[in-house]
């Protein structure tokens, strides 16, 4: 398919001359110098290689080639401002789709709350939700946001990246297990307890804590268990089979149960950043706009809490 060689406004210009019978009144109808109209026209045939118009001192009537050519522009103008419609419709309108990716935590403790209370409040809205561990490319998977935990600066600076809220992770154990251990604000001294760690199998896996003045430690893990999926490990440790790190908003329910106790209270096993990420800051729709401003009002307030103590402060 070629490019259109000629500018839809000489087309437009065109067909007004022809419904209103001839330049003078297609001027006064559209409030522009006759002499400008006329050069349109010419510059239409010019560009097209054709004579449209037979021009004489009294009247304008189309040719053969031009009677044709206004049949076909006259549609194609139709159809271009249904099209233009259509496209301010969705423009100014909260409906439509938003693609939206998240890790298979954030999916499970964090967007499962929000999301369903968006589609509430946008009946106009259909959400496509993608979860993975793993990043995506988002211009080329279709995605509007994406919602990650890190805790460096995310290596795509093409992106733009809005900063949601930092939380706090914290070290975990059932009661039973929790009874077992040394009374001592030691991090080295968890060394010897089975972990519970996200991650793969095989890898070597370590837990950095920091301290109240800002000191740290490093404790190598023992792995009893390695997993993707925070519900698993939680679970994991509500039976006792070792220790595990996760976002403090994961565990609040279980430690508002009894079912989970925090470990070293005075230390925090990390505090990475949550974002939103999107590949434009432009053409962004009605739909999507809704949903980040949702997203921001809400999923701070989500994220926060744990255990007993705010562990997250966000960016307004």
């Amino acid at each position: 398919m070629r490019g259109v060689r000629v500018d839809l406004n000489d087309a437009f210009y065109f067909v007004q001359v022809v419904e209103k019978g001839g330049f003078s009144a297609a001027s006064r109808s559209l409030d522009i110098p006759k002499s400008r109209l006329s050069r349109r026209v010419r510059q239409l045939e010019d560009d097209l290689g054709a004579r449209l118009l037979q021009r004489t001192s009294r009247i304008v009537s189309t040719t053969e080639v031009g009677a044709e050519y206004y049949r076909h522009a006259k549609d194609a103008l139709a159809r271009f401002e249904i099209a233009e419609t259509a496209v301010r419709r969705k423009t100014n309108a909260i409906e439509g789709t938003v693609t939206v990716s998240c890790s298979v935590g954030m999916a499970q403790f964090g967007l499962d709350q929000v999301l369903p209370r968006f589609l509430q409040d946008n009946p106009g809205v259909t959400v496509v939700q993608r979860v993975s561990n793993q990043m995506e490319d988002l211009i080329k998977g279709g995605i509007d946001v994406s919602v990650r935990g890190h805790m460096e600066t995310l290596p795509d600076s093409s992106l733009v990246q809005t900063r949601l809220a930092r939380v706090e992770w914290h070290l975990f154990c059932s009661p039973e297990l929790h009874d077992s251990l040394d009374r001592t604000d030691d991090p080295v001294a968890l060394t010897d307890h089975p972990a519970l760690v996200l991650g793969r199998p095989g890898a070597t896996h370590q837990w950095v804590l920091t301290g109240g003045e800002g000191q740290t430690a490093s404790v190598p893990c023992r792995v009893r268990l390695a997993s993707d999926d925070m519900s698993t490990l939680k679970n994991a440790a509500a039976l006792s089979l070792g220790l595990v790190a996760l976002p403090a908003y994961v565990c609040r329910s279980e430690v508002a149960a009894g079912s989970l106790v925090r470990v070293l209270p005075g230390w925090t096993a990390g505090r990475p950043q949550i974002s939103l990420l999107m590949p434009s800051r432009r053409g962004v729709l009605p739909a999507c706009k809704a949903f980040l401003d949702h997203l921001k009002k809400e999923m701070p307030a989500v994220l926060a809490g744990g255990a007993g103590q705010p562990n997250v402060k966000s960016q307004k």
